[in-house]
């Protein structure tokens, strides 16, 4: 056995430990019985702990010194492994034992005080998970405040100064693109037939889309989910999960676009290196980045649906007197709805500033978690001019904080400036753009996994951004995609 392979078969066996508790974490959101919950968090916190030890023990990191790479591969895993190790060591077994089992019951709590719009019944599972976080940050350590250590966690290289100042100078146009966007839709009004556009075909069109888009059906599936999401289940198993809107088609599909390019990038890493850096993706923002180009920059666009629009009349006869126009319309209709998963592109970005900031506030002591609901509406009026109706539709519509995920939201808006830099870069290839405005995707998907998809977590997302576009991480490739879609 080569002194790498020891290292490698030791990942192997973390990948197996981690790979079945995603599995019971698909199962947790699919169809898992709602009484099997407390059984489901001791098992999710024994496999997290069991894995932690083996990625924190002696065996671990004697193979890391030990460890000599035979090819650049394998030397870059070497080096993202002993940075990973070094991380892992700071967090006791029982410390990530216990954050398991509190966020795997916060999600059953969560889901129970969105259904009844009573925030004070998820409050409790709130307090001990900023407290946790606050303890996590402390074990990890920071220089400047916990936020930065948790950010890390997500999107390395970045911390909680350098998003504020990215977003505060994005929020202005942000702002008056939303602004611009919202008044002409609603001088057009567009509207979509009525339905009802069955499960079914909504289905059967899904389907046919994503498989369009590249995703290998042979090594993953659809699903259906309150939230959707995507995960991986092992080298050749990616779930994708939708939701279906009897009376708009369009939010599966987009939905299963955009789970379907997080899929894409996972069936695009090597599943050789399945466990090891070399095989995982780079960073949660670059991830979505993934996700927000095939769902904006292709899925909306008015090539995708010179060719879609057909297909999708022969699945919806209500729209076959449709014109194209008339259906772009709708597709780029701009308005401020308070939920964040229904928000177009012209206004999405907005509501991850509002929970950037109040998540900053509650990590640093400035925000009690009881004042929530109302910092948060204060919050929304001042960025979209209403409040919202209830919690359900504020505060508590997002599972993320319920996972333990603060940190997570900025990564959304890193994704939308890598999406549309990323998106930008392939399309100067002539053969990659002409392939675009055909809606054939092979082209773009081939430079996607030779720049993005082939590096695995090699690489921190800001160098990986710079090798693939050739310039520095920017918002303008963004900003102005959303000019000339919502305001030209």
């Amino acid at each position: 056995m080569s002194p790498f392979q020891a290292l490698r078969d030791l990942a192997t066996e973390a990948a197996i430990i981690s790979s079945s508790a995603a599995t019971l974490g698909w199962d947790q959101e699919t169809g898992m019985p709602a009484k099997a919950s407390p059984w489901r968090s001791r098992q999710l916190g024994w496999l997290a702990g069991r894995e932690h030890q083996l990625r924190t023990s002696q065996r671990w990191q004697a193979a890391l010194d030990q460890a000599e790479p035979d090819n650049d591969r394998e030397l870059a895993s070497l080096r993202e492994m002993r940075r990973n190790f070094e991380r892992a060591a700071c967090l006791p077994t029982a410390f990530v034992e216990r954050e398991t089992e509190l966020t795997s019951q916060a999600k059953h709590a969560w889901a129970e005080a969105r259904s009844k719009d009573d925030f004070a019944a998820f409050a409790p599972y709130l307090e001990q998970i900023v407290a946790l976080l606050r303890e996590k940050a402390d074990l990890w350590g920071f220089e400047h405040e916990p936020y930065d250590a948790l950010l890390e966690d997500y999107e390395r290289g970045w911390t909680a100064e350098g998003i504020a100042g990215l977003f505060e100078a994005l929020a202005p146009e942000l702002r008056e693109t939303a602004a611009r966007a919202v008044e002409r839709s609603v001088s057009r009004s567009p509207v979509l037939p009525a339905g009802p556009y069955p499960i079914e075909a909504q289905q059967a069109f899904n389907r046919e889309v994503a498989a369009s888009m590249g995703f290998d059906f042979d090594q993953g599936r659809i699903d259906t989910t309150t939230h959707p999401f995507c995960t991986t289940l092992g080298p050749a198993d990616v779930r994708l999960t939708t939701r279906y809107d009897l009376d708009d088609f369009t939010s599966s599909l987009f939905g299963v676009m955009h789970e379907a390019g997080h899929g894409l990038y996972e069936q695009g890493l090597w599943a050789a290196d399945f466990g090891l850096p070399a095989g995982g993706a780079c960073s949660y923002g670059i991830h979505e980045s993934q996700s927000r180009l095939w769902e904006n920059h292709v899925g909306r666009s008015r090539a995708f649906w010179e060719k879609w629009l057909p297909v999708a009349g022969r699945h919806f006869p209500q729209l076959s007197g449709v014109s194209l126009d008339d259906f772009l319309a709708y597709v780029w209709k701009a308005g401020f709805t308070p939920i964040r998963v229904e928000a177009d592109e012209a206004t999405y970005d907005l509501h991850i500033l509002l929970r950037f900031d109040l998540e900053r506030r509650l990590l640093r002591g400035e925000l009690a978690v009881a004042d929530v609901p109302a910092a948060w509406n204060d919050a929304f009026e001042a960025s979209f001019g209403s409040r919202p109706p209830s919690d359900r539709e504020g505060c508590l519509q997002d599972i993320h904080w319920s996972m333990g995920g603060i940190g997570y939201f900025p990564t959304y808006t890193l994704g939308n400036l890598g999406a549309a830099q990323l998106f930008a870069a392939a399309c100067r290839h002539p053969e990659i753009g002409s392939g675009v405005e055909k809606a054939d995707y092979a082209g773009l998907l081939k430079w996607l996994r030779e720049n993005v998809h082939d590096a695995g977590a090699t690489l921190p997302p800001a160098d990986l951004i710079r090798r693939a576009t050739g310039e520095e991480p920017s918002a303008a490739a963004h900003l102005a995609h959303l000019r000339e879609r919502y305001t030209a």
